[in-house]
């Protein structure tokens, strides 16, 4: 079947992109799970969170209907743990660290309580913070994502005036264009980022991107300091035949265009392979099912032990009924009228480890061929190495040299995806806050 679009009805749209981690239904079923903590000194929990989120004293804030203050703890902590709630791998973090998993027992469900608190906060707009004095400093901070909007957050609340740079349309970054839809909706996206920039001095300038319409050298001029927050964006190429063959979409441009365009004008194959196992691979995969896919195969070239994403995430699309297929990595991708209808892959065996510490595989010379209609790769991103280069940043292949924040440009600081290559929203945040903390510093020193 040719690739079309608008196969569902509004009706199954709606079904399959509803929230899959629903919130509480009433004040009680809330209250029932966070009089089950235990509130541990030196808790486990608060120690994996990368904000380091004081867990047992949110969750204690609930239990004694201290609803603003719970979220007053979160948000002081990570000032998108809205957002966090919703699209964090819990299971590896605050979950994952609970004491209950020790005893057989379910964890504590940290992100459904701290939803709790903090969806109210958001939805009613609770001043939690207030802004000291402005003390007459500008920074410019580039890329309006979690690390960008964290630092500006930091900034302005210390009385620094922040202007944002961020190429897209809207606030958010990841959040808000590169996660799937049935995680965080646009419309909480845009709520979030209205939340964290009604704290006051902070402008966010939309179209802007650094390299076109804004230069380094322009905001080195014109600022006290600059933050690099520009995460990363660059589709790792595949670099085999047919790569260009209508009907292969990088899953960043596909999941954006979900999220941007709306379901039904996204087209979508009837049997359609996904490349790679990481989180966007899972994101890309379980989305073109709920988008009508009759068949949907997940290709990895490593085995279940190896593979990045997490149980969980693994477990959903398994659920939403994904094929996957082990040990196989593309080798080309063939087709007939410039449209794909094959994906040819190398059978592999796993061989030593790799330098990430991951065992290497390595080709058998067997071959496999999957009949597909649309070839989805989310085969991991790239950082923007030619706009680094550009601009005299030290980088080490992209990824943006930092020392304390700081890069080797006087008043220049980065931090977020751009520097570690890409880790969790959560790890983004706390990246945006230690750089507004370096900001500071160097702002007083001078």
């Amino acid at each position: 079947m040719a690739i079309q679009n608008n196969r569902l009805t509004t009706e199954q749209y709606e079904q399959n992109f509803s929230d899959i981690h629903p919130p509480f239904d009433s004040r009680e079923a809330a209250l029932v799970e966070a009089n089950r903590c235990l509130f541990c000194y030196d808790a486990p929990c608060t120690k994996s969170c990368p904000t380091s989120i004081d867990v047992p004293k949110f969750i204690k804030q609930i239990t004694t209907d201290n609803i603003k203050g719970s979220a007053y703890t979160i948000l002081d902590a990570n000032i998108m743990g809205g957002g966090c709630a919703k699209v964090c791998p819990v299971e590896k973090l605050c979950e994952g660290s609970c004491v209950f998993n020790l005893m057989d027992e379910p964890p504590i469900p940290i992100a459904k309580l701290q939803r709790y608190s903090t969806e109210k906060a958001i939805a009613h707009k609770w001043p939690l913070f207030q802004r000291k004095p402005s003390t007459g400093r500008k920074v410019a901070v580039v890329g309006a994502g979690p690390a960008g909007l964290s630092c500006a957050h930091a900034l302005s609340r210390e009385g620094v005036d922040v202007t944002i740079y961020e190429k897209e349309s809207k606030g958010g970054g990841l959040m808000t264009y590169g996660i799937a839809a049935y995680k965080v909706t646009p419309e909480f996206c845009e709520e979030e980022v209205n939340f964290i920039t009604s704290l006051g001095g902070i402008d966010i300038k939309y179209e802007q991107e650094l390299g076109k319409t804004i230069s380094l050298d322009e905001l080195r001029a014109n600022y006290d300091a600059v933050y690099l927050g520009i995460g990363v964006g660059v589709a790792r190429q595949l670099n085999i035949p047919g790569e260009d063959l209508t009907g292969v979409e990088d899953a960043i441009r596909f999941i954006y265009d979900i999220r941007e365009r709306g379901y039904p004008s996204v087209p979508i194959g009837d049997k359609v392979a996904v490349i790679g196992l990481g989180m966007t691979a899972i994101d890309a995969a379980t989305q073109a099912k709920r988008l009508g896919a009759s068949e949907v195969t997940i290709v990895y070239r490593r085995t279940q032990a190896e593979m990045p994403s997490t149980e969980v995430e693994l477990n959903l699309a398994k659920l939403d009924g994904c094929n996957l297929i082990w040990l196989a990595s593309p080798k080309e991708i063939k087709g007939e009228n410039g449209r794909v209808t094959q994906l040819i892959c190398s059978v592999m065996e796993m061989g030593v480890p790799d330098t990430s510490g991951r065992r290497s595989p390595v080709e058998t010379g067997k071959t496999i061929a999957l009949y597909v209609d649309m070839v989805i790769k989310a085969a991991g991103q790239v950082p923007y190495e030619a706009l680094v280069s550009t601009n005299q940043l030290d980088h080490w292949n992209g990824k943006i040299a930092i020392n304390g924040e700081a890069t080797n440009l006087p008043g220049v600081f980065a931090g977020g995806d751009c520097v570690n290559g890409g880790k969790e929203v959560v790890d983004a945040v706390q990246a945006g806050k230690d750089g507004a903390k370096a900001i500071l510093n160097f702002i007083q020193s001078e």
